[in-house]
């Protein structure tokens, strides 16, 4: 009887436990995962304005309260469009140039304005340019120390550039030395075809090349913060004209706190507002 007794008490624990355990899976299988993705950040189209449907856009910045452009090219490209900078003109949406490449060397890419001085990156040919802001005469050469030329931007110290992997490297303007290279991530891991950069209220803002996508990107981690999709302007600039391209292009005029974003042969340059 006792044996028996000890049993039954040996086997109520085991069934107990078991119990126990279906429970806890059960209550861990209800548990709500956790949702890493980066948030959508709302925004508002404040004004259109015109651009040039032959600029194929690879920067743009406000400097002074004018709005830049620069553009690539490449020579089976249709005649008309260049790799060249300038200021874009709001009535007509044409660049005024204040620089040019040649089109059979060189494919233009970001621009950016620091101190003095205007840099300039081209895409594969590994060699940047450099101007003088005032005047925009070229005053010098610099090789180019990322893999490929893509976006670029400055945090007044040092050049801010991408290369379409998913790095952004700092590189000091003077020795054109790497300072530091940030790795953007996102919830799945690293995040490639990082191109045109603006740095706003200390987050860099990327577009993602062949996405609708502006990355919010915390450049002390690089991780992704937040997203606009702009798949909206994207369509409406296709509906308007055919052969509009990728997003790519955005600005911010630190002044009058105005953001702006375009794309690759887009007809419209857009003013938009988000919380920043």
């Amino acid at each position: 009887m006792k044996r028996t007794f000890r049993l039954l008490i040996i086997l109520g624990l085991f069934a107990s436990c078991n119990n126990n355990d279906r429970q806890s899976t059960s209550a861990g299988e209800g548990e709500k995962a956790v949702d890493n993705t980066p948030p959508i950040i709302n925004y508002s189209v404040v004004q259109v304005l015109p651009h040039d449907t032959s600029s194929f856009t690879e920067g743009l910045l406000v400097h002074d309260g004018q709005l830049y452009e620069s553009t690539g090219t490449e020579p089976n490209m249709p005649e008309g469009r260049h790799s060249l900078f300038g200021i874009v003109d709001p009535k007509t949406g044409k660049i005024g140039a204040k620089a040019e490449l040649d089109r059979n060397k060189y494919f233009g890419e970001g621009i950016a304005f620091l101190k003095d001085k205007v840099y300039q990156l081209t895409w594969t040919s590994k060699v940047g340019f450099i101007y003088d802001a005032r005047t925009f005469k070229k005053t010098g050469e610099f090789n180019i120390p990322v893999k490929e030329g893509w976006g670029m931007t400055t945090d007044g110290t040092n050049l801010i550039m991408s290369d379409g992997s998913s790095n952004i490297s700092y590189v000091d303007p003077a020795s054109f030395r790497l300072v530091k290279v940030v790795g953007v991530t996102d919830n799945n891991g690293p995040v490639s075809n990082i191109n045109e950069l603006e740095l706003i209220h200390g987050f860099l803002y990327a577009n993602q090349w062949q996405t609708n996508y502006i990355l919010k990107i915390d450049p002390s981690s690089g991780k992704v913060v937040g997203r606009l999709d702009l798949t909206s302007l994207v369509n409406e600039a296709r509906n308007k004209y055919g052969n509009s391209d990728t997003l790519n292009g955005i600005a911010y005029d630190s002044a009058s706190g105005k953001i702006y974003v375009t794309g690759k042969l887009w007809p419209n340059i857009y003013e938009i507002k988000f919380s920043i």
